[in-house]
């Protein structure tokens, strides 16, 4: 099994003594390529603290993470930068694209800062973008465009280049309910059909659905996991 993502016994705490906050206390997971697992939880509960370490933004207290085999204590702060660009791809909820920048300009940054040259750049970000469905898109900026629209330019720049783990922290959060489920198709389709690991972070049942796992936490701790949710088990989460 081709483990893309590993987490052991990974601890964040915010703080000192008294005053001292237990993001993640001690949680393990390890993702093998082509799965997608949702993290569900009530606010407060490590969710997106997860996502950040586990996508090198934010470093653990303690524990491991290790990316496509590569531990990211070991690495310089510029080597988990260029890991990042090169391996990892984040969906951020606000979707956290630069106004100033046309979708393609969006999508080829992290290709160009990784030193791809501009015309190969923007040609992969064409090519991503024609794949979540907004290649005449390439030229708009993203006030002039609707959420969705902006939701996919993020998933585009999450997915272009050789991306091996793909994060996405409620990416349907600002998204009408038609335009959320063509978003996690898009997740979905991207594990299925590339091998890619993806980790969805998700207070929906509905949209953990999607995912060949799910993962539960509170207050920090890994308190369970099931195989794939039907449409009855989301039904049912949905109404307690």
């Amino acid at each position: 099994m081709n483990v893309i993502l590993d987490i052991r016994n990974l601890t964040r705490t915010h703080g000192q003594g008294e005053q001292a906050v237990h993001a993640l206390r001690g949680v393990d997971l390890a993702v093998p390529a082509g799965e997608l697992v949702a993290v569900m939880g009530p606010s407060g509960s490590g969710k997106s603290t997860l996502l950040t370490c586990a996508g090198g933004l934010d470093q653990p207290t303690s524990g491991e993470v290790l990316v496509d085999g590569n531990d990211l204590a070991t690495l310089s702060r510029n080597a988990v930068a260029a890991l990042r660009r090169r391996r990892i791809g984040y969906v951020f909820q606000d979707f956290n694209l630069i106004p100033a920048l046309t979708a393609a300009e969006n999508v080829a940054l992290p290709l160009e800062l990784d030193g791809t040259r501009s015309r190969t750049a923007h040609k992969y970000a064409e090519a991503a973008l024609a794949e979540v469905a907004i290649g005449d898109l390439a030229d708009r900026f993203p006030d002039d465009m609707s959420g969705g629209q902006r939701q996919r330019v993020a998933i585009a720049r999450a997915i272009v280049g050789e991306r091996r783990l793909l994060l996405a922290d409620e990416p349907t959060g600002a998204l009408d309910s038609e335009t959320g489920e063509a978003v996690l198709q898009l997740l979905r389709d991207r594990c299925d059909q590339h091998g890619i690991a993806g980790v969805l972070v998700t207070h929906d049942a509905r949209h953990a659905a999607w995912a060949d796992r799910v993962v539960y936490l509170r207050d920090g701790v890994l308190v369970g996991q099931s195989g794939p949710l039907s449409d009855a088990d989301a039904l049912l989460q949905e109404s307690h």
